[in-house]
């Protein structure tokens, strides 16, 4: 999985690769087929904000929080994302098992 980093008045550290690559294993974990991740992070005033795009073959899943501290932003849009994905991985799985269910009857 590639991950893009790119900040808007903000300075992508090494500190903060390494805390969402940590964060996103767990998104890995549950859906394996994602090809790229492009995150975003900005500043709105006095909000901290943080984006995710998850790309993957044949769909596309997308996520931002704006909280106080960077890092609380990153652990909430993991977990949106991370919620959007495993909806999606058995709304995908429960079609398929259906579909087997079909051809033994």
């Amino acid at each position: 999985m590639n991950v893009q980093l790119s900040g808007h008045h903000v300075e992508v550290t090494p500190a903060i690769r390494d805390y969402l690559t940590d964060k996103l294993t767990r998104v890995k974990r549950h859906f394996d087929q994602a090809i790229e991740v492009h995150a975003t992070f900005s500043v709105e005033r006095s909000f901290q904000k943080a984006a995710l795009r998850l790309h993957s073959k044949g769909h596309d899943f997308h996520a931002e929080d704006v909280e106080n501290d960077l890092y609380a932003a990153i652990d909430l849009v993991v977990d949106k994302l991370d919620k959007q994905v495993t909806k999606f991985k058995t709304k995908t799985q429960e079609h398929r098992s259906d579909v087997k269910r079909q051809a033994f009857e």
